[in-house]
C-alpha cells in the first residue's frame, strides 16, 4: 500500500492540512514543522499527488509558449536554444512546459491564447518575437494574466521583459565593416512589424551615417527570418549594376541563406563579399567560412524569463522588470577576420 498524507500526519500527530501546506511550502507553517514534515515524509517514502496539489493551490504548475510561426520551426536553431532555456529553468523549479504553435497575427494565433487564459491552462506565458503594436501585449495585460517577454513594444504598457539592445550591436558591426573598407553595405531586413526589426535597421542606418556614408535604398531588401528568405534577397542583391561588398542579415539564419546565394555565384566569402548575421546560434561557428556575428545569449534569456515569470506567479511581484543586454560581437572570417 502506498503511503498516504494521512500516514505522514499520523506519524508526526499533526493535521492533514498542517502537513500539506508545510510540504505546499506556505509560509504559514512554522520554518522547523516543515523541515520535520518533509524529513518525516521522505523517510516514509511518501510522493505528493501533483494533480491533488495543483487543485488545492488551483494553479496548474505548467508554463505556456506559443511559437509565433506558420510552420513547425523546431529546427530553427534560435527557437531550439530559446526552448531549451525556458524548459530547463521550468523543469528545476518543478513547473512543466507547454508549447503550441500559431501563425502570428491571425485568429488561430488569438483562439490559441484566448483557449489558455480562459480555460487557466497554464499559469503564464513566456512571448517572443515582439512587434511593435502586438496585441498579444493588450490581451494578457487586460487579462491580467502573468506574461514575460523577449524583447518590448512600443506599447504604453509596463511589463517584465528581457531585451537585448540589437540597435547599438548593430552600428558596432556596421563600424566593423567600414573599418575593413565596406562602403557598399547591403541589409537584408526582417519582417517590419518587428520590434526587432525596428532596432536593427536604426542601428544600421546610424552606422552608415556615423561613417560618413549615404544609405542606399537599393541595398535593403526585406527578407523573413530565414534561409530562404536569405538566399532571395541575396540573389536580389547580388544582381545590382552595383552590387553590394558586404552584406548583413537581420539574423544568422538570414545571413547563412546569403552565403548559400554568394557561393553559387562562385563568390569567395571573406574576400570577395563579407557577410554577417545577429544572434550567435551554434551552427553559425560552423558555416563555410564562419560567419561573423552578433551574440545574444538566448539560451540564458529563456532561463532568466522563466526565473521572473515564476517569481511573478508566486509573488505577484518583480523588482526588476526591464533588463536590457548587449550583444557581443564576435568577429570571424566571413568578414575577413
Amino acid at each position: 500500500m502506498p503511503v498516504t498524507i494521512k500516514d505522514v500526519a499520523k506519524r508526526l500527530k499533526l493535521s492533514v492540512t498542517t502537513v500539506s501546506r508545510a510540504l505546499d511550502g506556505y509560509d504559514d507553517v512554522a520554518a522547523k514543522t516543515r523541515e520535520r514534515v518533509i524529513r518525516v515524509a521522505s523517510e516514509m517514502g511518501y510522493a505528493p499527488s501533483r494533480a491533488a496539489r495543483q487543485l488545492r493551490r488551483q494553479k496548474t504548475e505548467a508554463i505556456g509558449y506559443i511559437m509565433p510561426t506558420i510552420k513547425p520551426r523546431f529546427a530553427d536553431p534560435f527557437f531550439s536554444e530559446f526552448i531549451a532555456g525556458i524548459g530547463d529553468e521550468a523543469a528545476s523549479r518543478n513547473f512543466d512546459l507547454v508549447v503550441s504553435l500559431a501563425p502570428p497575427g491571425e485568429e488561430a494565433e488569438r483562439a490559441v491564447y484566448q483557449r489558455w487564459v480562459q480555460g487557466r491552462r497554464v499559469d503564464g506565458i513566456v512571448l517572443s518575437r515582439m512587434r511593435v503594436n502586438d496585441w498579444r501585449v493588450r490581451y494578457l495585460s487586460d487579462s491580467k494574466f502573468p506574461f514575460v517577454a523577449f524583447g518590448r513594444t512600443q506599447l504604453p504598457i509596463d511589463f517584465p521583459h528581457v531585451g537585448v539592445d540589437g540597435e547599438s550591436g548593430m552600428r558596432e558591426l556596421v563600424a566593423h565593416l567600414i573599418e575593413r573598407g565596406h562602403r557598399r553595405i547591403a541589409f537584408v531586413s526582417a519582417p517590419a512589424d518587428l520590434t526587432l526589426q525596428v532596432d536593427r535597421m536604426s542601428g544600421y542606418r546610424s552606422g552608415l551615417a556615423a561613417g560618413g556614408i549615404p544609405v542606399d535604398e537599393s541595398l535593403i531588401v526585406e527578407g523573413n527570418l530565414t534561409r530562404d528568405g536569405g538566399h532571395h534577397a541575396a540573389q536580389q542583391l547580388l544582381s545590382l549594376a552595383k552590387s553590394p561588398t558586404a552584406i548583413i542579415g537581420a539574423n544568422d539564419l538570414t545571413a547563412i541563406g546569403v552565403m548559400r546565394a554568394a557561393h553559387e555565384r562562385g563568390l569567395i566569402i571573406g574576400r570577395d563579399l563579407a557577410v554577417a548575421g545577429f544572434d550567435g546560434i551554434e551552427s553559425a561557428e560552423h558555416t563555410h567560412p564562419p560567419l561573423t556575428t552578433l551574440n545574444q545569449p538566448v539560451y540564458d534569456i529563456g532561463r532568466q524569463l522563466i526565473h521572473m515569470l515564476i517569481t511573478v506567479i508566486e509573488e505577484g511581484t518583480l523588482a526588476e522588470r526591464q533588463i536590457m543586454l548587449k550583444p557581443e560581437l564576435l568577429i570571424r572570417a566571413s568578414t575577413g577576420g
